[in-house]
């Protein structure tokens, strides 16, 4: 019986700590989209710079790697993605790809 409980106890406080860590992660994705809104639009609209709002979170992950690893061409998203960790920009790319699928 002492087993059942305390790998209930165990069990439990894992899935609070998952559910904590998600929380901080997709808030540290809508504090970092912040940063994106600033030059893309993310209501889905472009004024000249090309909107995020609809790409996949694996798209926007490698997008965000090739700025990085200098393979697209772009100083500002080079610097940008140059300024994040790989878990950054993961949550970054998680918390937009969930906005386009729930356009506001």
């Amino acid at each position: 019986m002492r087993l059942v409980v305390g790998f209930a106890i165990a069990t439990g406080f894992v899935l609070l700590v998952s559910q904590s860590e998600a929380a901080a992660g997709a808030d540290q994705g809508a504090q970092l989209a912040a940063t994106c809104a600033s030059c893309h639009r993310l209501d889905g609209h472009d004024k000249g710079i090309p909107p995020i709002i609809g790409l996949g979170e694996d798209r926007l992950t490698s997008a965000m790697l090739a700025y990085r690893a200098s393979q697209s061409p772009s100083y500002i998203m080079h610097a940008i993605a140059l300024s994040l960790s790989d878990e950054e920009i993961a949550s970054v790319a998680r918390y937009v790809a969930a906005q386009g699928r729930n356009p506001p």
